[in-house]
């Protein structure tokens, strides 16, 4: 699926799409260029889903873990500041991908080899005007 985002009040109807298109995977992948809009768009589909916590990067923790109205956790990794594949083993990431809790992944480039066999990969592209493309893929 391909979608244009032109304005910021599109988030919340794009995370809504999204979300029916992909809830069979609990485990997406975000692609995109630095300042795509990639912690942006989480944070609208963290409220499709119900969070009441802060969502916020989490670049220094590299994993935040969100609750939501009905007591489901939502887990938020930022993998730019990984320096191997092996420290995010130590953090535990094939638990996280195996909880069946959605995992939502920035920067997943840096763990390639541990991404699991199926996932929904999303990839954010920022044009020069401020316009945003967001293109999802179910992987299996």
């Amino acid at each position: 699926m391909i979608l244009p985002i032109r304005h910021l009040d599109e988030l919340d109807t794009v995370a809504h799409r999204l979300l029916a298109e992909g809830r069979s995977e609990s485990v997406w992948l975000f692609e995109g260029e630095m300042g795509a809009g990639k912690t942006t768009f989480i944070k609208s589909l963290c409220r499709a889903l119900g969070v009441i916590s802060t969502v916020q990067s989490p670049t220094f923790s590299i994993v935040n873990e969100y609750t939501t109205h009905e007591g489901h956790s939502v887990y938020h990794f930022d993998c730019y500041r990984l320096r191997n594949e092996a420290e995010a083993l130590d953090i535990g990431i094939e638990e996280y991908f195996d909880s069946g809790d959605y995992c939502f992944v920035e920067w997943p480039e840096r763990i390639a080899s541990l991404w699991p066999v199926t996932y929904y990969r999303v990839h954010i592209s920022a044009e020069p005007n401020g316009h945003r493309t967001v293109e999802t893929k179910l992987v299996s």
